[in-house]
């Protein structure tokens, strides 16, 4: 029975506790605790590493491999100020959209310049306002045409671009906010469910037979841009560059023939997975291109049986997602239970896993 409630914006709301938000990581990385999601009802605490006992040998692990960016960049403005750049898609022959603060003083036609300690001043134009994502288009270096080649000057002039929510950076971040399999610079943010899964875990799983292939999602705006659509029927997210390669394709097929079980490490794994079936109606085949699919309570899900994701933040369009695997009730339910039980949450937080039993299907 279809609950409206699902299609309010204000139904995903909860309240954390500000001591809640976790501002290290957990060391090493499969010491996280882990939610265990009980296919009827109920749950049990964990760690990440006792992930080794639910996994099956023939199940299939599809972890993103893109590579976090330092994408955050400090500016000279004009007149002598600061400013702030925070990387986002390239747009071609050197120009990049980014967003921007102070936005209003970062005006189409001002010369600013990339500072950074122990590096000369690079010079920068701004050259146009973007107007659905309220960012900048700027000028950099013409060379500097995608993430590969822009990815040089950004280990020079930028830093780890951390949640806001973060407020210690340390120079250990430069590591630990990659997961273990980054591969592919592009993202502005980690898909932060991998984070928990250490070398010593993956060779773990490798060894009892357990499958993992790997799709990429830059993560970008789409990810962590706020939802501000009360009526989630109208609700459109910005694109987010994808590949699914044959590769993948071919393991997701031969998981099914095995009778194996399709396991999503992370969100970005989910939407990268559905939204290229989604465009092929319903059927996963190789894709390289921009998604923008957004899955919330009602979606039924193509190829992702299970899921392992970190706790997501109140009226996002991640806990969208993971509702429309487990239902937003019992999401809701969990996540109170994990604030009671001291659970950390966000980006360097515990995890959830919720097992092929648990998923919905309307």
């Amino acid at each position: 029975m279809t609950d409206l409630r699902d299609s309010l914006l204000s139904s995903y709301d909860y309240e954390l506790p500000e001591a809640c938000i976790a501002q290290r990581p957990l060391e090493p990385r499969h010491a996280a605790r882990l939610l265990m999601v009980e296919p009827e009802a109920g749950c049990r605490n964990r760690q990440v590493w006792d992930l080794l006992e639910e996994l099956e040998p023939g199940d299939l692990l599809v972890v993103n491999d893109t590579r976090v960016l330092r994408a955050r960049l400090q500016v000279r403005r004009a007149g002598g100020g600061l400013g702030e750049l925070l990387v986002l898609e390239p747009q071609g022959h050197g120009q990049w959209l980014c967003l921007a603060r102070p936005a209003k003083r970062l005006r189409p036609g001002d010369s600013i310049a990339l500072v950074a300690d122990g590096e000369p001043d690079l010079p920068l134009q701004v050259l146009a306002v973007e107007e659905s994502s309220g960012g900048r288009l700027i000028q950099f270096p013409p060379e500097c045409s995608d993430a590969a080649s822009l990815e040089p000057l950004l280990l020079r002039y930028g830093v780890m671009p951390l949640p806001p929510y973060i407020h210690q950076h340390e120079e250990s971040d430069n590591d630990r906010y990659q997961t273990c399999f980054a591969s592919k610079p592009g993202a502005v943010a980690a898909p932060t469910a991998g984070l928990h899964l250490s070398e010593e875990l993956l060779a773990a799983l490798a060894q009892k037979g357990i499958q993992r292939a790997s799709v990429t999602l830059h993560v970008g705006l789409g990810t962590f841009r706020p939802v501000e659509t009360e009526d989630l029927s109208q609700l459109e997210l910005h694109s987010e560059w994808v590949e699914v390669s044959e590769a993948l394709v071919q393991a997701v097929a031969a998981c099914r023939k095995r009778d194996g079980r399709v396991i999503a490490v992370g969100t970005t794994s989910v939407r990268s997975l559905e939204g290229v079936a989604a465009l092929h109606g319903g059927e996963l085949q190789p894709f390289r291109g921009p998604v923008n699919l957004v899955i919330q309570p009602g979606f039924r899900f193509a190829v992702v049986q299970g899921l392992l994701t970190n706790f997501h933040l109140p009226k996002s369009s991640l806990l969208l997602l993971v509702s429309a695997l487990i239902g937003r009730e019992r999401l809701l339910q969990l996540y109170q239970h994990a604030i009671t039980a001291g659970y950390r949450f966000y980006s360097y937080g515990d995890a959830m896993w919720i097992p092929p039993g648990c998923r919905r299907q309307p």
